[in-house]
């Protein structure tokens, strides 16, 4: 089987490891083709902001290399078009690569909102398979979607001390502690309210309140229509209203729009991404497929990297076996878990409170506490958790998502979870001997601690070496915590059951 996949991104490379690790070397021949337009090799891109940050250096983001002697990658090099009738590939380089199946993971690029001034002129030409305007912005206005973006907002930090962050949702909150964080005056615009796609009117007022009292200046309601300008350069952002917010450097993270302009051209449908069936092949060619952020599929695009990763195992699974694996059911998804980084910022959520099947009417719980930043709300259907929302929650949100995640019966009075966590939680490493081995540490990677408690038995000894055998904190990071007091645990047990002989076990 020849395999190519266009884009070697954090979905791209898992697909080609999944692949590899469940085809045996002695298995019938693969071989595998990546065309990946960045020239790196992969790294975690959720962590981007917090390398705006100075929480993570440019080198700790990377994800491991593929050396499998099944796979040859050319980085630096996009995919400039598909012949399907052919079944090839030609990049930019020329050459051509023939596939029985293609793998579209292309990921998406980082949206240009229209405003005045922010364009060069004249507007040069851009690859398919990069930022289509990022190039096209002038000196000052940059946006976050890759390691050379998080290198260039960094060496601007050093040229101004103010920034304006446009954008309120995840990443722009991500993006404004960052800056504050490298002691920037930064503020935070949004036409609506904070995080409007997970958070409510009165959950975003305390979200404000909480950045407000991290030192970041938030404007929400009015949108922006412009930049102002001294020699090309930015120098303000202006809003709607007639103002203008002096400022020396602007972030743009107002959204992404998925990369389908290779596979529109090739004839396969598209809509907001490239339209796939439940078993990820395209609408339009039962040989291409599209995962990742460039996929649109049946339940919808979420844009968050679990999905993704879970999409490339599917997928790798159903080739592997040449037949099609529907992915798991979409009626309960655990992947569906947002954490925003950054110091000082407390803010979960999970699930949704739309187009959840019920026998009986959605019951919603909320705690909400202005003058402590607090506001937990939940939606429980047919006994479960479907939806919650957790700021300033602490220890409580950790509960939650562990009960969000099993789907575990909710106590007689589930107004208790509001207040406080009955049961231990699986992110609590200060006792790792009371999470039970199923319990799931990461969630991006579906990581129990039972697994690592067996890479632990098979020779990993230290917090790295259990990410490399697990994957363990390679997604999000928000596991990492939880993973470094388990690897203290078992360095502990180790030498406190030593002298007995006896070593670390499942609980």
């Amino acid at each position: 089987m020849n395999v190519v996949v266009i884009g070697y991104g954090m979905v791209g490379s898992r697909f080609v490891d999944e692949l590899c690790a469940i085809n045996s070397p002695t298995a019938p021949t693969l071989t595998i083709t990546v065309l990946g337009a960045e020239d790196t090799d992969p790294y975690n891109r959720v962590l981007l902001s917090e390398v705006v940050a100075g929480q993570y250096d440019v080198t700790a983001v990377g994800l491991p290399t593929i050396t499998d002697p099944r796979v040859t990658i050319h980085t630096g090099t996009s995919a400039t078009s598909i012949n399907r009738a052919l079944r090839t590939v030609v990049d930019s380089t020329g050459t051509t690569h023939p596939y029985d199946v293609l793998v579209l993971a292309t990921g998406a690029n980082a949206r240009i909102p229209n405003l005045t001034g922010i364009l060069r002129a004249p507007h040069p030409p851009a690859s398919a398979e990069r930022h289509p305007a990022s190039a096209s912005l002038i000196p000052g206005v940059h946006v976050l979607r890759t390691i050379d973006d998080a290198r260039d907002i960094i060496a601007a930090t050093f040229n101004t001390t103010n920034a304006v962050v446009l954008g309120g949702g995840v990443l722009g909150i991500e993006a404004a502690a960052a800056l504050t964080n490298r002691g920037l005056d930064v503020t935070l615009v949004h036409p609506r309210t904070l995080m409007n796609t997970q958070l409510d009117s009165t959950a975003s007022a305390i979200a404000a309140t909480m950045l407000t009292e991290r030192g970041i200046t938030v404007h929400t309601g009015t949108p922006a229509t412009g930049v102002t300008t001294y020699h090309n350069t930015v120098t303000g952002l202006t809003l709607a209203d007639g103002t203008t917010i002096p400022t020396g450097l602007l972030v743009l993270t107002t959204g992404t729009t998925p990369t389908t302009t290779l596979a529109h051209t090739a004839g396969i449908a598209t809509d907001h991404g490239v339209l796939v069936t439940p078993t990820h092949s395209t609408i339009t060619d039962p040989h291409i497929y599209a995962i990742g952020d460039c996929a649109q599929p049946p339940h919808g695009y979420q844009g968050l990297i679990a999905p993704g990763w879970d999409q490339a195992r599917t997928l790798a699974a159903a080739l592997h076996n040449h037949t099609p694996t529907p992915p798991a059911t979409t009626t309960h998804n655990p992947t569906d878990i947002i954490t925003v980084k950054g110091t000082g910022i407390d803010i979960i959520t999970m699930g949704t409170t739309h187009t959840q099947p019920s026998t009986t009417p959605p019951r919603t719980l909320q705690l909400t506490d202005p003058h402590t930043n607090r506001h937990i709300s939940l939606t429980i259907t047919n006994g479960h958790i479907t939806a919650a929302t957790c700021i300033g929650a602490g220890p409580v949100a950790h509960t939650l998502i562990s009960t969000y995640t099993h789907q575990t019966p909710l106590p007689h009075d589930p107004a208790h979870l509001l207040l406080a966590s009955p049961q231990p939680s699986p992110t609590a490493t200060n006792t790792p001997v009371r999470i039970p081995d199923t319990a799931t540490i990461c969630r991006c990677n579906g990581v129990t601690k039972g697994d690592l408690v067996t890479a632990w038995t098979n020779g990993a000894r230290s917090t790295e070496d259990l990410a490399h055998s697990t994957r363990a904190t390679t997604g999000c990071g928000g596991c990492t915590d939880a993973v470094c007091g388990i690897a203290e645990w078992l360095r502990a047990s180790v030498s406190t059951t030593s002298e007995h002989e006896q070593s670390p076990v499942l609980a």
